[in-house]
């Protein structure tokens, strides 16, 4: 099992990858991310032309927001596997601010981690019709997402997910 001080690390490359993540999708939207790529590339024993590996606007824009959809889902795991290498049974705990951490990051782990390209919510039912808030960071209200496609309203965006992840770090 990993201590704490590795989990503080996973957790600040998981928020710099998702700031990265950010400065791409925001750089290829605005057309300001270059799409150049080699004539030729090898790698090994495996060698590509410029034609098999170039992209339109339109697969960059994509490729972009998928990038973005995955770090963010990173940071998700991130807060989670930190929560829970220093708590013994963060589901219990006592700490509303744990638990609502835990069952936030787990929950958007589980929409993204059984369906990366359509994440869906899947809510256990113990956690269904209920509210986790950590004060001025994050809420998630569980009422009728069982089920649903995962949506970033459902608990107020990407910036709210590296906020927890900046509060679990600390």
């Amino acid at each position: 099992m990993n201590n704490a001080e590795d989990h503080i690390y996973y957790l600040r490359v998981a928020e710099i990858q998702f700031r990265f993540a950010s400065a791409v999708d925001l750089a290829t939207s605005l057309k300001k991310q270059p799409l150049d790529l080699p004539m030729e590339w090898t790698h090994g024993k495996h060698r590509v032309r410029y034609h098999e590996m170039a992209l339109r606007q339109d697969q960059a824009d994509f490729a972009a927001w998928t990038l973005h959809q995955s770090a963010t889902f990173l940071m998700a795991v991130a807060i989670k596997d930190a929560i829970k290498s220093v708590v013994e049974d963060p589901k219990n705990s006592k700490d509303d601010n744990i638990r609502c951490a835990y069952e936030i990051s787990r929950l958007i782990r589980n929409a993204f981690a059984h369906a990366p390209f359509h994440p869906t919510w899947s809510i256990d039912p113990d956690c269904r019709d209920k509210t986790f808030t950590i004060k001025n960071i994050i809420t998630l209200d569980t009422t009728n997402l069982q089920g649903k496609t995962f949506d970033w309203r459902h608990y107020g965006g990407p910036l709210a997910l590296f906020r927890l992840s900046q509060f679990v770090r600390h």
